[in-house]
């Protein structure tokens, strides 16, 4: 006899032990597989341990801190890493989003800057077109490992959807990373047209820039407005191939290219170029 799968998945201690092995995270996606998003949200807040949300403010990420709001009092924590380069509107939105839902968001800038200048006086001026392998890891994955360490996360929450296409075409609920971590994509399902309902139904805050032809918002310079049937990111790292910032590449590989730009700037003070 079979044995139900909701069955095989009682006995699952809270939290979750880890590392979760191989057979065990299969049947959990495939549990979550047919769940909800606000399903997979509340079996996450119960099993998942040291959960916190990972966010940007893109619309994903807001419909998940909205439907959270709406399972428990006591949220997971949100972490926004602060690239220096966000559209001001952006920075408007996060304060939009602490007073409405009143949850803690630890910021994270890249290492040993507070401000543009800083940045550009240790690393040379758009970093982000002579070397964007270090640029990705210098003001996304370094911060967002810092944070993970700082604050003890085993667990995060992402925006990731499937029909984002790319490299997450292939999207499952939850995952592990090279390093680790848990990482929950409990909207992995739905579409742009879903997103965008839930956004307006339950009027939940939204980055202006929407409203002016942006769909997908990043930095101000690899962000720019999406054309007539476009896909919803074609508006990031436009004309490149290229479809993800770093934060969910491989993080050893990302860090070894940004030891040798550190090694190299450490060299000379001079502006960073890139190797031909």
């Amino acid at each position: 006899m079979t044995v139900p799968l909701s069955s095989s998945l009682s006995n699952l201690p809270k939290p979750l032990q880890l590392p979760i092995p191989s057979d065990v995270l299969e049947l959990i996606n495939a549990h979550l597989t047919n769940l909800q998003p606000e399903e997979i949200l509340k079996w996450a807040i119960e099993y998942l341990p040291d959960l916190y949300q990972t966010t940007a403010f893109g619309l994903t990420g807001l419909v998940a801190i909205d439907m959270i709001s709406k399972i428990t009092s006591n949220p997971p924590p949100l972490i926004f890493l602060d690239t220096l380069y966000h559209f001001q509107e952006t920075y408007k939105l996060v304060e939009e989003v602490k007073e409405r839902y009143g949850q803690p968001v630890h910021v994270f800038k890249p290492e040993g800057c507070e401000t543009v200048k800083d940045f550009e006086d240790k690393y040379g001026e758009r970093l982000w077109e002579t070397d964007e392998a270090s640029y990705d890891y210098l003001v996304k994955v370094e911060p967002a490992q810092r944070a993970y360490e700082t604050l003890g996360v085993k667990s995060v929450i992402t925006g990731r959807r499937a029909s984002q296409g790319g490299d997450r075409a292939s999207l499952k609920p939850l995952e592990v990373d090279s390093t680790g971590l848990l990482k929950l994509n409990p909207l992995f399902q739905w579409n742009f047209a879903m997103v965008e309902w839930y956004i307006s139904e339950y009027n939940v805050p939204r980055n202006k820039l929407l409203d002016q032809g942006y769909r997908s918002v990043g930095d101000w310079h690899s962000t720019v407005k999406v054309q007539e049937g476009q896909d919803e990111r074609a508006g990031r790292w436009a004309g490149k191939e290229k479809s993800e910032c770093g934060l969910h590449k491989d993080y050893f590989a990302m860090k070894a290219q940004a030891k040798k730009l550190l090694e190299r700037n450490q060299s000379s003070p001079a502006p960073i170029t890139s190797e031909a």
